[in-house]
């Protein structure tokens, strides 16, 4: 099947051009600038008026996420149905196995999960103990399963978080490989101890949530990941940064020349600390770990995106209904943490972000699509238009508008944390490998299924 893009406005991380887009059995074909001849076909879209941008990238995503709460509300296909409403393409989810389980098993298990999946997808392993099988098998992940990216968590010590000794050993093993390490970092202990305080006192109502994760327990963690990275000579990924004094010791790092990322999330750029005021009904939806910051956090963030201290966008995607926040009505502790986002990441940026002027549309394509692809080894197949690239792609039109309701979205749930906001520019098309499956908001009839993503660290481009 081939299909041509004709008359658009062609963006990518470093590009600006009128141009069309030939595409031929799911790769890009060839590209012609304004006035240059294209390729024709029996299938043909005039991009007139619109962008053409690569398909988007979410690199921290949450489908069927085990929780005492139960499973996340979107499954990979429910997920993944969002993520191309919304122009991502690809996703990278999370292998977490249970402890005292082979890390392989849990790999072949995810891999089972995610058939379903409609877009591409990739994953991070997140080793939750540290076991005298733990380095080979980590190794078997990088050399075998093609999966050379990992994450660790610095808090819920008493289920999948690590003790700072053993990430140590995990960054050795990943610093040797090549491979990358994603860090949530916040401090564990210290998170405990402030629960305790909390609950003794009877201060369990949503809002202490907030209050017993404050930005330092954040910046602080940055720091001692900063150190260890620094020690092992591991390249890291910081998710979901929100506070400001994070970015400080981020930047700090970065000039110092060590080989670390940082992701932020829309939610930590455009929402605030206000959303923990009010009823349980009201609260419960921001529940979400970091939590929502101040305002001065808000800006501290939109600026490192702008000066590069930050260079990817993810979503933290991890959506619940309303019945299951319930789970913790009369302790926070209970409420299961996380929201959804992965359908909105792409329309919220590009609405207050370029719209703004606050970054431009290159920057815009650079930190959705092209730099997650590049530090997880999935460039250049991903995040970029360009002869030989997948053909994922979409196209954007800039004068769309609509307000962001649960009533409307594509999520599996009842609530969104986005309610009631505005945006405008939105997608008019997704392609995924060559074929049409969003069109003028309806998803298409489409045999294109999603495939795992092999990273092989010896054959990717290896820019970051």
């Amino acid at each position: 099947m081939d299909l041509t893009i004709k008359n658009g406005t062609i963006v990518t991380a470093t590009e600006t051009f009128k141009g069309s887009v030939y595409i031929r059995d799911g790769k890009i074909n060839s590209i012609r600038k304004e006035g240059d001849s294209v390729p024709l076909s029996d299938n043909i879209i005039d991009a007139s008026g619109m962008y053409i941008f690569p398909g988007g990238v979410d690199p921290h995503v949450h489908f069927h996420l085990k929780t005492p709460a139960g499973y996340s509300s979107d499954d990979f296909y429910t997920g993944s149905r969002a993520a191309l409403f919304g122009g991502t393409t690809t996703i990278i989810d999370f292998v977490t196995p249970e402890r005292g389980q082979s890390i392989i098993e849990a790999v072949k298990q995810r891999k089972a999960e995610a058939e379903i999946c409609l877009t591409d997808y990739s994953f991070h392993v997140s080793p939750v103990e540290w076991s005298e099988n733990t380095e080979s098998e980590l190794n078997k992940c990088i050399h075998e399963e093609g999966i050379p990216s990992f994450k660790v968590y610095m808090a819920y010590k008493n289920s999948i978080g690590l003790e700072d000794d053993e990430i140590g050993k995990v960054m050795s093993v990943v610093g040797k490989s090549g491979g990358t390490l994603a860090i949530h970092c916040e401090m564990g202990d210290a998170i405990d101890v402030l629960h305790s305080i909390f609950a003794s006192e009877g201060r369990l109502s949503p809002k202490y949530h907030a209050f017993s994760r404050p930005a330092y327990l954040e910046s602080e963690s940055v720091k001692t990941a900063i150190k260890l990275a620094r020690e092992t000579e591991c390249k890291i990924y910081i998710v979901h940064v929100s506070a400001e004094d994070s970015v400080k010791h981020i930047r700090e790092a970065k000039k110092l020349g060590q080989k670390i990322f940082a992701e932020t999330c829309p939610q930590y750029l455009l929402l605030d600390k206000s959303k923990y005021e009010g009823d349980f009904q009201q609260v419960a939806p921001y529940i979400m770990s970091p939590p929502l910051r101040k305002k001065e956090d808000n800006r501290a963030l939109w600026m490192a995106i702008a000066d590069k201290t930050i260079e990817s966008l993810g979503t933290d995607h991890c959506p619940f209904t309303m019945k299951q926040k319930e789970e913790g009505k009369d302790d926070f502790r209970k409420i299961p943490n996380g929201a959804g986002g992965v359908e909105h990441r792409l329309e919220l940026l590009y609405t207050y972000g370029v719209n703004t002027n606050k970054i431009s549309i290159n920057r815009f394509v650079e930190i959705t699509s092209t730099n997650p692809a590049k530090i997880f080894g999935l460039y250049p197949k991903k995040g970029e238009i360009a002869e030989g690239s997948d053909a994922d792609i979409v196209i954007w039109n800039p004068e769309k508008e609509k307000t962001i309701s649960a009533e409307s979205h594509h999520q599996n749930s009842d609530i969104n944390i986005y309610e009631g906001v505005r945006v405008k520019g939105g997608v008019e098309y997704v392609i995924k490998a060559g074929e049409v499956i969003i069109r003028k908001g309806k998803m298409m009839n489409s045999s294109v299924k999603g495939k795992f993503l092999k990273v092989d660290l010896n054959e990717t481009n290896q820019e970051y």
